[in-house]
């Protein structure tokens, strides 16, 4: 896998606001941040995208998510969030690890703006779509 910023991160090269570690997973301040409290939390895995990811790695993700999610709200006052996660560069991926944003959502109107162009599921199609899906993950 190509070097990213995140991998001179992890090894100590390039300096960041470390918020939580385990063995599996890092988290830290984004220096570019939505709103007071942006956090993004990566896998020390290094991995493009999260379809990448082990079981283990992935299951760790999970869990940190919820520590770094219940702290950043704890400290900043926030009571909404975001978490948003991008993969692939049509996806809006810019950083080629897997990677989390927690961005809290603040009174001031700080935090992610999204436009959410919704179509509609038709019956037939979202049976045979989801039908599709379970067998490929079995």
């Amino acid at each position: 896998m190509p070097e990213t910023i995140f991998s001179k991160i992890l090894r100590g090269e390039i300096p960041c606001h470390k918020v939580y570690e385990d063995a599996h997973t890092f988290a830290f301040l984004d220096i570019f941040p939505l709103s007071a409290g942006h956090t993004l939390v990566i896998p020390r895995k290094q991995v493009a995208r999260l379809d990448e990811l082990d079981e283990v790695s992935a299951a760790a993700m999970g869990v940190a998510l919820v520590r770094v999610a219940k702290a950043v709200l704890r400290v900043t006052g926030a009571t909404a969030y975001n978490v948003l996660q991008n993969n692939g560069p049509e996806a809006h991926q810019a950083v080629f690890h897997v990677h989390f944003h927690i961005i809290p959502k603040h009174a001031d109107g700080s935090g992610l703006g999204i436009g959410w162009k919704a179509g509609k599921l038709e019956s037939q199609a979202g049976r045979e779509l989801a039908a599709r899906v379970a067998s490929a993950i079995a």
